[in-house]
């Protein structure tokens, strides 16, 4: 992926303490979008040493107990460190997707604003509540903001054997998706249908909700590469690997050998590639409206 010297936002906000701790708080009360959940809590026991449960409990809003905030030490100042690299890569992907979604909007007559990035390690407190690293990368829609852990970003080479940078890039374009989603109202409608619909009714919702994002971030690459021709040889295989590692059947096959069709929330593996391609093929947002296919 092409994208060193290319324009680097300025709403990263960086909350890792230099012994790799975040701030503690509480449990999560508010809905999050990412691309973890259910499936991330399947691998957390795994990679991180967190029981399922305890991520499945934290995720529903269920009590949970929280790490302790801890401190960078004394007299660190990260300002004066060299500059780190991963961080610079976010900002950039950050502020590519700004650019090609500030123009989309504008082509329609409207204006968008950016989401802020946040990066944090372990826990940080967010508008729905404390985020976890065991949650994967997510997005907020009570602050417009989204989060990650950049240690993901080793939980999809090792444990999924997906590496590359512009894989790591369609995880952020993903989460800024379903901020695109939330400005177009599209949560909104979704939250509202949901109130009466059944469990089984509301993780099939779940998964339209996010392979309209595995899409948006399609069209995110397409308009990106036709204006700064990010895209080099492989780019567009790498992203589709880390679509296929991801996917609920994939993670359930992989965790427990079966899976459980009605409990997934994110999309099979070939329906995230399917999306993901559909957005990328096209660059059009009116080829994203997973809500009104009858065959994801």
């Amino acid at each position: 992926m092409k994208w060193e010297g290319n324009r680097e936002s300025d709403n990263v906000e960086d909350r890792r303490s230099d012994d790799g701790s975040g701030g503690g708080g509480g449990g999560f009360g508010g809905r999050s979008i990412g691309l973890g959940t259910i499936a991330i809590a399947l691998v957390a026991s795994y990679f991180f040493g967190i029981s399922p449960t305890t991520v499945l409990s934290l995720l529903s809003g269920g009590p949970v107990s929280q790490p302790q905030s801890q401190q960078a030490p004394a007299g660190t100042n990260r300002a004066t460190q060299p500059e780190d690299p991963k961080k610079k890569f976010v900002r950039t992907v950050l502020a590519d997707t700004e650019d090609v979604w500030t123009q989309i909007f504008s082509a329609n007559g409207k204006t968008y604003p950016p989401p802020k990035l946040v990066l944090f390690s372990r826990a940080t407190p967010t508008a729905c509540g404390t985020g976890q690293t065991a949650s994967g990368p997510f997005y907020c829609p009570g602050d417009r903001t989204v989060y990650i852990d950049l240690s993901f970003y080793q939980l999809m080479q090792q444990r999924f054997h997906v590496s590359g940078e512009f894989a790591q890039a369609y995880v952020i374009a993903h989460e800024v998706g379903h901020h695109v989603q939330n400005l177009m109202g599209i949560m909104d409608k979704v939250n509202n249908a949901e109130r009466q619909m059944s469990k089984a009714q509301v993780n099939a919702m779940s998964v339209r909700m996010e392979l309209q994002a595995d899409c948006l971030a399609g069209v995110w690459a397409f308009h990106a590469n036709q204006a700064r021709g990010i895209l080099e040889q492989g780019d567009v295989e790498g992203a589709l690997n880390a679509a296929t590692a991801i996917g609920d059947d994939a993670l359930q096959k992989q965790e427990q050998g079966y899976v459980v069709p009605d409990s997934f929330t994110h999309g099979t593996s070939a329906q995230r590639v399917r999306w993901f391609k559909q957005g990328v093929s096209t660059g059009e947002v009116k080829s994203c409206n997973t809500f009104e296919v009858k065959t994801l």
